[in-house]
């Protein structure tokens, strides 16, 4: 249940903006290295990551986890992100997970139907991480940062089902995120989803809510309008930063500069 293409997708871009005219004059080609230069200075060398979870309830360290999906966010020649390849998976409750009735019949996943073909949590987890290692390598990130709506609860469960299936290679944070509830309360005045999706100008489907793939791609869609939305912002503070020193045009830009403040990593 995984969209293919995530490894090649910064190349994929890159080739697809090379040749096209503009008033007859050839543009100039986006490559991979420039997108990678832009993404890995946009979020300071984290790669954001859209992660929507449906679980069999509330509580991460009892409750099952029942389908993960993962969208990667890209970059576009010009700065803006878009909505990039989607990895999902159902997965098989863990021994002894807690299913809550109520939960099961708002998403209405039946964890044990036949034909549901749901794998174990630590290869679900490995396959989702690898194609997200892929894409953090090829923008020349550091690690993976976590996207969600009300991105505490999607980090919860998959930290949690890390610890569980003793995952060894996580590429997330494993506690800073980003929370598009937040930013579209803050962007767009609406805090629920559905809502931000209408007011921003995008479509919601209420009969595709609660799967996992689904609900990650509109979260997807709303961060990337409020983060494009945001790009004048973001060019002035990345000129306050250069005037401070905090930006070194020689050094990698996953990097911070040499004289960045240490305690303004985290």
């Amino acid at each position: 249940m995984s969209d293919a293409g995530s490894t090649v997708a910064v190349e994929n871009t890159a080739t697809a903006c090379a040749s096209a005219p503009a008033g007859g004059v050839p543009v100039p080609q986006a490559t991979a290295a420039n997108l990678a230069a832009l993404m890995s200075r946009r979020f300071r060398g984290f790669l954001p990551v859209v992660i929507d979870v449906e679980t069999g309830g509330f509580h991460s360290s009892t409750d099952a986890l029942l389908e993960i999906a993962a969208v990667i966010i890209d970059m576009q020649p010009d700065g803006t992100l878009k909505r990039g390849a989607t990895h999902s998976f159902h997965v098989k409750p863990f021994e002894g997970a807690r299913l809550d009735p109520a939960a099961l019949a708002i998403t209405g996943i039946d964890p044990f139907h036949p034909l549901r073909p749901a794998l174990p949590e630590k290869d679900a987890l490995g396959r989702i991480f690898r194609e997200i290692r892929h894409a953090v390598h090829a923008y020349n990130c550091r690690r993976a940062i976590l996207v969600g709506h009300n991105a505490a609860f999607d980090l919860g469960f998959l930290n949690a089902a890390v610890t569980r299936a003793e995952v060894k290679r996580n590429p997330f944070h494993p506690f800073s995120c980003f929370d598009t509830a937040t930013l579209a309360g803050a962007a767009l005045g609406q805090t629920v989803l559905a809502k931000a999706l209408a007011v921003a100008g995008l479509k919601w489907d209420p009969s595709s809510a609660h799967s996992a793939s689904y609900d990650a791609e509109q979260t997807a869609d709303i961060f990337c309008v409020i983060c494009n939305r945001l790009s004048d912002s973001f060019q002035d503070a990345q000129n306050r930063a250069r005037a401070m020193g905090w930006i070194n045009a020689a050094a990698p830009a996953a990097e911070p500069a040499a004289d960045e403040p240490p305690a303004l990593e985290t």
